[in-house]
């Protein structure tokens, strides 16, 4: 058998390919150093975010996103400081006649005075657990995020879906759950709570889209069953027990605002959410580019991202979405495990599975895309300008 001489030439050129190689893994290494790049050129969510090293208090590990360029939604406004300004109102479906002043802003009177407003305007008739009716008269167009609690009525209710509402609309019908199940009474009209329900809550609301997986998800605290690799080194802080005591004495008609703002639950959850955003405060700074977005981890399982298009907007909804994580903390236990930078890189990588879209001409589209257990969606609105306004990844529970 014969031996060919490997030429001259050949092995210059395997080293030169070697240099290379060994090039790249350097410049590589150099950018380890400065943070996890994710590029997600395929989808029309962003081209490039970055991960910073986590915030992390007992079982929680809070990883903020941020992005290479500043973006701006100031031509949009969120739902509570629409409903704080006047500009919107939520009501029963049925129960109230929506009036409107001279100015055109949505009101409420007791009487119907002809001489200053214009004559009224039914609502489809007929109370509904599952649809409230939204009026709005704002200049920018409303964003509403599935998960925001919204206190009054005849029920608290959670709304069910991301959607943008344009300014100048009609009333529109809000598909929503109830988070109040026993309470059937009282007024019509809702204010903000400035609670975001937790994401065990926010999962069935969002994702499952059954009221009575709502109603178990606000009685549980958490709807997680992971079991870690490790023994539990600490029981949940705010346990089923903790709940159904709270409701016995404090929140008897379950009202997901009187459970999770209680005495008994309540000042766990304070002294919880004031270190971890401390500890966030500590890690958010740190970064030289906008933080819009953070991905959330319970001892070492990756369960949840919120990422937003501006940094302005991520910070108009950041004090209740902590308080929501904090919530569902509190009611899973600790483990030694914990969530690496590289767990949180991966699980922001885009789903590929089934797809559903919905849209409004004109107005926004909503994509959710459901891979295994996991479940991606995407805000995307078209006016003023075309622009992801908020996008959420789920690892489920269920």
């Amino acid at each position: 058998m014969s031996h060919r001489k490997f030429p001259a030439a050949g092995w210059a050129a395997l080293a030169c390919a070697l240099a290379i190689l060994l090039g790249g893994i350097a410049a590589l290494a150099g950018a380890e150093q400065e943070g996890r790049v994710l590029r997600n050129a395929s989808t029309k969510i962003t081209p490039d975010w970055r991960l910073l090293e986590p915030a992390r208090y007992e079982n929680i590990s809070l990883f903020p996103v941020v992005a290479r360029a500043a973006g701006s939604t100031d031509d949009f406004v969120t739902l509570d400081a629409a409903l704080a300004s006047g500009d919107a109102i939520v009501t029963e479906r049925g129960t109230e006649m929506i009036r409107r002043s001279r100015d055109g802003r949505p009101s409420s009177p007791p009487t119907y005075n002809p001489s200053t407003m214009p004559l009224p305007r039914p609502v489809p008739q007929g109370a509904s657990v599952n649809e409230l009716v939204l009026v709005y008269r704002g200049k920018k167009p409303l964003v509403l995020l599935a998960g925001e609690v919204v206190t009054g009525g005849k029920q608290d209710r959670v709304i069910s879906k991301d959607r943008i509402v344009p300014p100048g609309a009609d009333p529109i019908p809000l598909d929503v759950f109830c988070v109040e199940r026993g309470r059937w009474s009282a007024g019509a009209q809702f204010t903000a709570s400035k609670f975001m329900a937790h994401p065990s809550v926010r999962e069935r609301a969002a994702v499952d889209q059954e009221q009575g997986k709502v109603w178990d998800a606000v009685r549980s605290g958490t709807t997680s069953s992971t079991v870690a690799a490790s023994e539990p080194v600490a029981a949940p802080r705010m346990s089923r027990d903790a709940v159904a005591g709270t409701i016995q004495n404090e929140a008897r008609s379950e009202s997901y605002a009187k459970i999770y703002g209680s005495t008994r639950v309540g000042r766990s959850l304070e002294t919880f959410v004031a270190e971890a955003q401390r500890r966030w405060a500590r890690a958010a700074g740190a970064a030289k580019e906008p933080v819009i977005g953070v991905v959330v981890a319970y001892n070492g399982e990756v369960a949840w991202a919120d990422v937003f298009a501006s940094a302005s907007l991520f910070e108009a909804y950041w004090p209740k979405l902590l308080r929501s994580y904090a919530t569902e903390a509190l009611a899973r236990p600790t483990t030694k495990e914990i969530a690496s930078l590289d767990d949180a890189l991966d699980f922001l990588r885009p789903a590929a599975g089934r797809e559903v879209v919905e849209s409004e001409p004109g107005v926004y589209r909503w994509r959710q895309v459901t891979e295994g257990r996991y479940a991606e969606i995407a805000l995307e609105a078209l006016a003023p300008r075309q622009v992801v306004l908020h996008w959420v990844k789920i690892q489920r529970t269920s």
